[in-house]
């Protein structure tokens, strides 16, 4: 995948805790953060069984932040949104004991992430040789607002089914239809055909249309 978790919060702040229902709750508990540890006092799974890592996102007292190391089956290092992964991790407020969750958007991540491969020609988890695959694009950032925007898409439209047209959701999934199209129309995939490692041509992603 091109994105993770985190990269969603950048978009929407809020996303976690309002629309957190409509992907996959992975960890539910008490917690606390001093610094930058988040420490769970109750939870229903143990942080290293439900594979908790880098990327994901913590929401604790309805404000959601980035994880940005798992330090135990109880602890994590949590940060406020980060434009960069490479930026310094920024403490959150100090919390003594709140309602704590992790949701997911991994699996409508992953098909986004697909439908964007086979916009480019590239069959998901093909590995043939002679055939461009995923590692073969040497730009994958140019791909990450364009998954992130599909991915928001799905979300809320998957939410706006359920809360009816005209709702906020409905109107947010057509925002975020509209701006990945934009975003689709311009991005351009350079490709390395010989495995030399160098991008010797170029792809643009096909027309795609999200139904509902």
């Amino acid at each position: 995948m091109f994105i993770r978790d985190r990269d969603l919060l950048l978009h929407e702040p809020s996303l976690f805790r309002d629309v957190g229902w409509v992907g996959q709750r992975l960890v539910k508990g008490s917690a606390g953060i001093a610094g930058t540890l988040l420490t769970f006092t109750t939870q229903d799974v143990q942080l290293d069984l439900a594979n908790i890592d880098v990327g994901h996102v913590v929401t604790i007292g309805g404000v959601s932040y980035e994880v940005v190391d798992r330090v135990s089956a109880t602890e994590l290092t949590v940060s406020r949104s980060r434009a960069s992964e490479t930026d310094g991790v920024q403490p959150p407020t100090p919390v003594t004991s709140e309602e704590c969750t992790i949701w997911t958007f991994g699996p409508q991540i992953a098909l986004v992430h697909a439908q964007v491969l086979r916009t480019l020609g590239i069959e998901p988890g093909e590995a043939a040789v002679g055939k461009v695959t995923e590692s073969s694009i040497t730009n994958p950032d140019t791909f990450r607002d364009v998954e992130a925007l599909g991915t928001l898409h799905l979300i809320y439209s998957a939410a706006g089914s359920l809360t009816g047209a005209g709702s906020v959701a409905d109107q947010r999934a057509a925002m975020y239809r509209a701006r990945f199209g934009v975003a689709r129309a311009s991005a351009v995939a350079l490709i390395d055909t010989n495995g030399d490692g160098v991008a010797d041509a170029s792809r643009r992603m096909n027309v795609v249309q999200f139904v509902r």
